[in-house]
């Protein structure tokens, strides 16, 4: 934490948690009876509730998007690079909502919550969710806030596909879709990756068929090795090389299984220190939720067709040296687009962070999303006079 708040954050913010008890019927068939959501805003609704862009989190992210919850945090929140006072998500001009998505483990009703009906922790009985119910929660949010029609949706990675489905399920309800680093589905490659990290919890002794809060035990070393193997996919050999090369951390070989290269020591930083903060139930419903993910196919495969009900302008960022959503996966989004008649702008940005790019403030992505939904808030400031 600085020693003073930057002029162009947030600030300290808090979380808020929004109770519902209307029964939620899921993709899989389960009701959800009752469930919260917790989310945060940035930013001042306008007297018409026109001026609201929803932020849609990746795996795993949650509702902390930008700003400080104290003063002692040791940095802000994970997009706290694009949302603020002048940045590229304007907070001076748009009223930001964050939320953590159903399952997950930052307050929304997930697997560590306490099914009402047992009164024991949901763990491994929390049903199955999707991104079809992900944006359908959403929807009761915004309604719930006020807010019919939100001046943009914005996402990264499988915020992305939450965006998309948004433009799908509920076309009359926003302006503007900004999709960043996705895709409409998931490749053949990317859902064995997802099934790996999920063996990997799975087969971990302390997982007890997911059963491990109850046995008061966490599976460290699964969750671990998931969180490593994902985070080799989000960087780029060239991210990874120019960080890391061959450095070791000894002048020779040791000749053992212990940490030589700092690349190790590195992965296996990330995977404790994640365990510390994620659940391993939540990590494997939101991987099934990216597998699950194909809107086109209720069209045969013709996902110019099912994009044909958009209404809204889309947005399109994809970054050269991303090869878990290649700039080619967004690209299949914007030819169907301009098929369905869309009115789409693309922009694939050199950078060489790998998947992680879309959180880094690299200069060309900040002022083309900038430059995107200035336009669309002049716009809801033309139609309102």
């Amino acid at each position: 934490m600085p020693d003073a708040i930057p002029v162009d954050s947030v600030g300290i913010v808090a979380p808020h948690i929004a109770q519902f008890e209307t029964p939620l019927t899921l993709s899989c068939g389960q009701d959800l009876p009752a469930y919260q959501l917790v989310y945060e805003t940035y930013g001042t609704l306008n007297s018409n509730a026109s001026n609201a862009i929803l932020i849609c989190h990746a795996l795993s992210g949650d509702h902390h998007a930008a700003g400080y919850h104290a003063m002692s945090d040791k940095k802000p929140g994970w997009w706290d690079s694009a949302i603020g006072p002048g940045k590229a998500i304007d907070t001076e001009r748009f009223f930001v909502i964050s939320l953590n998505n159903l399952g997950g483990c930052s307050g929304s009703t997930g697997p560590t919550s306490i099914n009402p009906e047992t009164g024991d922790i949901w763990g491994e009985n929390f049903p199955i969710v999707t991104v079809q119910d992900w944006v359908e929660s959403q929807a009761r949010l915004a309604d719930r806030l006020g807010i019919q029609t939100f001046a943009a949706i914005v996402g990264g990675s499988l915020g992305g596909m939450q965006v998309l489905e948004w433009s799908i399920r509920f076309p009359t309800r926003l302006k503007a879709a900004v999709i960043i680093a996705s895709a409409p589905n998931l490749s053949t490659q990317n859902i064995a990756f997802n099934e790996v990290a999920r063996q990997s919890i799975r087969r971990d002794p302390e997982f007890h068929d997911g059963r491990y809060l109850n046995e008061q035990s966490v599976p460290t070393n699964g969750l671990g090795l998931a969180r490593m193997l994902g985070h080799i996919t989000y960087l780029s050999d060239d991210a990874m090389g120019s960080k890391f090369g061959r450095q070791m951390r000894h002048d020779n070989y040791q000749y053992n299984y212990g940490i030589e290269f700092e690349v190790e020591s590195y992965l296996r930083y990330q995977g404790e220190a994640f365990t510390k903060r994620f659940d391993a139930n939540t990590y494997m419903l939101m991987t099934k939720a990216l597998d699950y993910f194909d809107p086109a196919g209720e069209t045969d495969g013709d996902l110019s067709a099912v994009l044909s009900r958009a209404q809204c302008e889309f947005l399109l960022v994809s970054f050269t040296t991303d090869w878990r959503f290649a700039p080619e996966r967004s690209e299949e989004i914007v030819n169907a687009l301009v098929k369905a008649g869309k009115h789409v702008s693309y922009a694939k940005i050199e950078a060489a962070e790998g998947h992680d790019a879309f959180l880094f403030p690299i200069p060309r992505y900040m002022t083309t999303l900038n430059s995107f939904l200035t336009r669309i808030g002049n716009r809801i400031l033309k139609e309102a006079q």
